[in-house]
């Protein structure tokens, strides 16, 4: 049975030498850019490949399209099918431990139509933990070739722009409280948030040990925040369209399929001062 929301640790490892599975590590730290490669370099879970945000899973950024833009598709095949990933394979991400990175990758792939793709719950952490095997060796790789097709999951600022105030419609911030609220913001050049947007910081996803919590809690947690919203009606943000994916992967845990994100977030919202905001 193909993993489409999270694999185990002891999944994994059943899998390790298994040529249909691929593994991503997407470790990444915003203040330093360059760590997660650091990391990966000298030590990683076998037969990992390294795929790196800024590099990999993101578009040169413009000052007008955020932080951290979708990459061309094309481009983002290419790099999927040179490391071997192709429409039978089982795809597992990890990053260090709360899942961000990992997510991006998961929704990157369903934004192409690939279904078989898993974060690892608890990341690197929970599997160094537990004393599973790691390695500075470099991968083998075996290219493939990776076809896709986006689909319509994500919207971009007019549509969000139109929603605002809409019967029906509601826009999630995944940031932490005091981002959302507009306080000690150190990444983008304005604080605030999208005039309209609820928050739900994607770290309530977790346990306490850095892992996903139970679908039935998770579902009580959402149906809380959404009410009779329906999930298609549902638009997910953030910074930057990166840590927004954890709360598009929650909602498919907790049974709430069908959200979609809005890649550009408030990095790109807020470069536009005529684009309506809030604090407070």
């Amino acid at each position: 049975m193909p993993h489409t929301t999270l694999v185990s640790t002891a999944e994994l490892a059943a899998h390790l030498d298994d040529p249909a599975w691929v593994v991503f590590d997407c470790r990444h730290d915003l203040a330093k850019p360059d760590s997660g490669a650091q990391d990966y370099a000298a030590s990683h879970i076998p037969g990992a490949r390294f795929l790196h945000l800024d590099r990999d899973l993101s578009a040169p950024a413009t000052g007008k399209n955020g932080r951290h833009p979708l990459p061309d598709p094309q481009a983002f095949m290419r790099t999927l099918g040179a490391a071997g990933v192709d429409a039978r394979t089982q795809v597992v991400a990890y990053d260090a431990q709360v899942g961000v990175y990992p997510a991006r990758l998961w929704w990157m792939l369903r934004w192409l139509g690939h279904e078989n793709v898993a974060v690892l719950d608890g990341g690197y952490a929970k599997w160094t933990q537990e004393g599973r095997s790691v390695t500075s060796a470099a991968p083998r790789l075996a290219p493939a070739q990776f076809a896709g097709q986006p689909r319509p999951i994500s919207v971009d600022a007019d549509y969000v722009l139109r929603s605002i105030g809409q019967p029906g419609r509601m826009l999630i911030d995944a940031r932490g409280p005091d981002r959302f609220r507009g306080e000690n913001e150190t990444l983008d050049p304005v604080g605030g948030r999208i005039r309209g947007a609820l928050n739900r910081f994607f770290r309530d996803n977790l346990d306490a040990n850095g892992c996903f919590k139970p679908a039935q809690d998770l579902r009580q947690g959402f149906a809380a925040l959404l009410g009779n919203t329906p999930p298609e009606a549902v638009v997910h943000s953030c910074g930057s369209g990166v840590s927004a994916c954890h709360n598009v992967l929650a909602m498919e845990i907790a049974g709430f399929p069908g959200s979609r994100l809005y890649p550009g977030s408030w990095s790109e919202w807020c470069s536009d001062p005529s684009r309506p905001r809030e604090t407070g």
